[in-house]
This record gives C-alpha cells, sequence and structure tokens, in this order.
C-alpha cells in the first residue's frame, strides 16, 4: 500500500509541473502534517493558501461505498490548485452559480486552506497587520450546499482568501454527494460491520479529524474550530452536531438555511430497499458489480432537480445508519447525547420558504384570502387576524412574512428552542435581508433580477468576502460601501464565535435567544434587532395546515 500512495503522490506532483513557475513559494514551506509533508503558495495579498490537499485515499474501485480510509505519502504534495469535485451533473453557464468549469470524478476527496499573512515583511498587505506564525488561530471550516447531490469546495464564492485576511484559517473541503455519497445496501452493511450508508458525511468527518490533528502546523487553533454550512451543508452541520464521531472536533456550529433539529432521515432497512432498487435499475448482479458500474451510469439514474437537470430517479438521502447518525433526533436530545457547542443559525427574507410558498403567488387581497383558505380552512380567518392585508400593496410583505414565520424562522426558532432545553450552549438568530446591487438590465437564467430579493445563498458572499465571483465572466453586481460594510461585519460576527464562542463584536451587538426574550439579528440595509412575534409564531406551529406548495425552481444551491 505504501509504494502505491507514494506512486500516486509522485504522479501527482508530475502534474503539477506545467504551472510549477506560477508558484510563489511559502517561506518556511513545507509543512509537516499526519499525511505527509505539504507545500502551498503565497498569493499577492500575502495569504497562504494550501490547495487541493487529500485528506483521505480517492474513494474508486473497491474504496467506493466505503468509508473514508487514512493515506500517507513519502514526498511533498504540492497544493497548488484545489482537487476535483466529486462527480455530479454540471451548470449551465448562464446561471447564478456559475463559476467556471471544475475537474470532477470520484477521486474528489480533497481539502483547501488558506492561512493568514505569516509575518512582517512576508507581503502582509498595505493596512493589514500580520499574524505571527505561531499563532493560535481560529478556523472556519466550510461545507458547501447543493441538497446533497451537487456541490464543490472549488467553487469561487467559497474561497477563504478574504478569511484569511481577517485573521482567522479558512477551510473548505469536498464529499460524496448523491448516491455515490449516501447509498445504504445490504451487501454493504454486511461488510461494514451492520451499518451502511452515509459515506458523505462520514467524508466530512474525516476532513474534520484531519484538521484537528494538523491544522496547528498552518497556525490555527484545534480548540477554535467553527463548523458552518450553508443549505445541505447546514444540514451536514446538524448532522455532525448530533453525531458521537465529532465530539469534540469543532467549538461552535453555524447554520445558513436553515437550522434541522428536527429530522435525521430515513432508518436503515428503508434506505438499504433504495440501494436494492438502484442495483436493479443498473442490471448488476451484486454490490461488486455495482463497483465495476461506470459512475455516470449511477449519476444518471440518481434524482435531481438542480442546476436546470429534472430527473425522476432514486433519491438516497442521509439516514439513521446506526454508526453516524445513530438514532432520532428527538430522542437524542432527550438523551443528552449531543454535542453541546454554541450554534449561530441563519435564513433569508426570500429564501426557500417563500419561494415554496403558495402565498407569495398571490398578487391581489382576494386571491391572497383564497390562498389562506385553500391552506387553513375553517381557521383560515384567525390566520388573516395575524397576517392581515387591506389593499394589493400589502399583500407580497404579509405573504413574505408568514412563509418565513412558517420557514426557516421558525427552523430557527425550533433549534433554539431545542438547544436551551436539552443543551447549555447559547443559540443566536439573525434573518439576512440585504438584496444584492445588480448591474442593470442584467440578465439571468434563473433569477429575475427586478423581483429577486434576499434569495437562498444571497448571504454567502457576504459571510466570506467573495463578492467577485459574480463578476468573474461578467459583471453582474455593483457592489456598494454598504455591502462590503454588512459582510465585514457578518465575517468578524463569525470569526469571533471561534475564537470565544460569541459572534458578539464591536461591529455587531448580537444578542443570545432566550425564551423570555426572543430576539434576532436582522443583517440588512442596516443591522437591527428585533423580536419574533412569539403569539404569531406559535399559531403557526399550531396550525400548519394543508401543505401546499410549488416546485422549487431552478438552481438553488
Amino acid at each position: 500500500m505504501k509504494s502505491y500512495l507514494s506512486a500516486f503522490a509522485l504522479v501527482a506532483l508530475m502534474a503539477h509541473v506545467h504551472i510549477a513557475r506560477s508558484m510563489t513559494p511559502v517561506p518556511g514551506d513545507p509543512v509537516v502534517t499526519t499525511s505527509g509533508r505539504v507545500a502551498g503558495t503565497q498569493l499577492k495579498s500575502g495569504v497562504r493558501a494550501y490547495l487541493g490537499i487529500r485528506y483521505a485515499a480517492p474513494p474508486t474501485q473497491d474504496r467506493r461505498w466505503r468509508p473514508p480510509e487514512p493515506l500517507k505519502w513519502d514526498d511533498v504534495w504540492v497544493a497548488d490548485r484545489k482537487g476535483a469535485e466529486c462527480i455530479q451533473v454540471l451548470r449551465p453557464h448562464n446561471i447564478n452559480h456559475y463559476f467556471g468549469e471544475e475537474a470532477s470524478g470520484e477521486d474528489c476527496l480533497y481539502l483547501n486552506v488558506w492561512v493568514p499573512p505569516a509575518a512582517a515583511g512576508q507581503g502582509a498587505p498595505a493596512g493589514q497587520a500580520p499574524v505571527p506564525a505561531n499563532s493560535r488561530l481560529p478556523v472556519i471550516v466550510f461545507l458547501y450546499g447543493g441538497g446533497g447531490t451537487i456541490g464543490s469546495s472549488g467553487m469561487l464564492i467559497y474561497d477563504g482568501e478574504n478569511v484569511a485576511l481577517h485573521g482567522a484559517v479558512f477551510v473548505s473541503l469536498n464529499y460524496r454527494v448523491g448516491a455515490l455519497g449516501f447509498m445504504a445496501h445490504p451487501e454493504l452493511t454486511q461488510e461494514q460491520g451492520g451499518h451502511s450508508g452515509n459515506y458523505g458525511y462520514l467524508d466530512q468527518n474525516a476532513a474534520l479529524r484531519w484538521i484537528h490533528d494538523n491544522i496547528a502546523a498552518f497556525g490555527g487553533d484545534p480548540a477554535k474550530v467553527v463548523l458552518t454550512g450553508q443549505s445541505f451543508g447546514a444540514g451536514s452541520v446538524a448532522a455532525h452536531v448530533f453525531s458521537p464521531l465529532s465530539r469534540g472536533l469543532f467549538r461552535g456550529a453555524a447554520m445558513w438555511s436553515a437550522c434541522n433539529f428536527t429530522t435525521a432521515g430515513p432508518d436503515l432497512a428503508t434506505a438499504e430497499k433504495t440501494g436494492l432498487e438502484l442495483q436493479k435499475r443498473l442490471g448488476a448482479a451484486n454490490l461488486q458489480q455495482m463497483r465495476f458500474a461506470p459512475a455516470d451510469r449511477i449519476l444518471a439514474l440518481q434524482a435531481e432537480s438542480q442546476v436546470g437537470v429534472n430527473v425522476q430517479g432514486i433519491r438516497t438521502p442521509p439516514l439513521i445508519d446506526g454508526y453516524f447518525t445513530t438514532g432520532e433526533k428527538d430522542a437524542l436530545l432527550a438523551a443528552h447525547q449531543v454535542n453541546d457547542v454554541p450554534i449561530m443559525v441563519n435564513s433569508n427574507g426570500d429564501d426557500l420558504d417563500a419561494v415554496m410558498s403558495p402565498l407569495t403567488r398571490a398578487k391581489t387581497v382576494r386571491e391572497y384570502e383564497d390562498v389562506a383558505r385553500q391552506i387553513y380552512g375553517t381557521d383560515a380567518e384567525a390566520f388573516l387576524r395575524f397576517f392581515p392585508v387591506k389593499k394589493d400593496a400589502d399583500v407580497p410583505g404579509a405573504a413574505h412574512v408568514a412563509a418565513r414565520e412558517s420557514g426557516m424562522l421558525k427552523a430557527s426558532r425550533v433549534c433554539a428552542m431545542n438547544q436551551a432545553q436539552f443543551n447549555r450552549s447559547p443559540t443566536y438568530i439573525s434573518l439576512f435581508t440585504r438584496k444584492h446591487p445588480y448591474v442593470p438590465n442584467i440578465t439571468i437564467a434563473d433569477q429575475n433580477p427586478q423581483t429577486v430579493g434576499a434569495y437562498h445563498t444571497a448571504d454567502v458572499p457576504y459571510w466570506l468576502g467573495t463578492f467577485d465571483a459574480f463578476n468573474v465572466f461578467r459583471q453582474t453586481r455593483h457592489w456598494t460601501e454598504v455591502d462590503r460594510r454588512l459582510s465585514d461585519a457578518m465575517l468578524q460576527s463569525l470569526i469571533a464565535l471561534a475564537q470565544t464562542g460569541s459572534p458578539d463584536v464591536r461591529q455587531v451587538s448580537w444578542p443570545a435567544w432566550s425564551g423570555r426574550n426572543e430576539r434576532y439579528l436582522v443583517l440588512g440595509d442596516v443591522i437591527g434587532v428585533e423580536t419574533v412575534h412569539a403569539a404569531r409564531m406559535d399559531w403557526l406551529a399550531a396550525h400548519p395546515g394543508v401543505a401546499v406548495t410549488r416546485p422549487l425552481p431552478g438552481p438553488r444551491d
């Protein structure tokens, strides 16, 4: 095994040769890790970037549908480019989240590390205080979204240079998605000692362990790690909060759209049936033949409803495997078998809840009231007292408030309630409402810039300061000083959570949620504090009504 890995590392090094001249060596490299020595490149900003570090062996051949395995190399790993994204459907070039092509394949278990400028005279940008090389810096680890079927740490919107310039180490990582990331199967369960599935979660866990063991070599503090993610990535963060395998690997959890402390997925037996159905559709006699099948055939059979694709295929969500996820979340909370850390939860003003709500389709008072009766029946009059409209102009505002208070803001509140009841750590809630400043008359295939608000994922470039990603091929946004100030405040709060356990900073006075004083932060054109309308949200929780939703349009990761 050792000789194979050494040869593999040598091939990887040779693949880097053609751009070796563009590298700017980092003084003091290579960094010594438990896997081997790593050399990065120093960016013009002075940030040190280590891109495309393997944190596990390639999950190919017999490693397909197996937990990630550690690996070592003998030579210096030249980490100057991001690794391939895990195999998935590709993106149209005219959508909001197209930032360029990436290599794609099953050999995808890579992570990226951005480290602040090391010392005076080593490239610290003007006006930016250099960070001592031996600092125990806060660490932000990010998990991408994408519904569990798409996503990549290589996307420009998830770059970490700006986070590093603000004084924290930033780590992003790839994990397996789709059927290759989450499928359970009876033969796998037998092979793996009574559990199978959740390989994407196990990839994330392996990366967190690698970070815990090695981040000090990059100047980070393993005791100051915040795990954060958006959409499916936020659900992944919650899964780690509930997993015994991730205990002690992070001190705080930040979840963006949205927080899930209630559902954990199907049980193992149910998930195994889905695996058997995939085997049947592949025409495979057994697991070994499934491992021999080309990955694109598996990809073509799985359900997909993003990036312009609509395949009514097999869906393999995360599950209760009895290993990474050991039970239902309510039972784990009641038994105090949860990683008790401070949580930060955010959703957006025009998030998926607003997109899916039939209320937001209403244009007139009559349409709004008709939809309310369709959803709430005989309780519609009570709903309309809580969310009244007198004229047509009132409808959009009332509909959006009702959508978020029965959607993601509700999920944030439920997480806060569970945290307060069963754990000791605080919860910090926010609502992002800033609309991107679009270029006039710009056309984007999956958005209408005239009507879109603070859409799903709109907050991500503010948390990470990655505004330039949206103008890399053509200018779609005119970012302003308001956007930059808001981004700086949000990022400083995120870093403070890693540094101190609280997001409260000079720019942002962020109150912890309390059952007696249900305050949350509004991140908009200005930053302010509002109080939950408890009576209204209590009524919505007690009257879920008839589930009437509309399909999600287009890409949404």
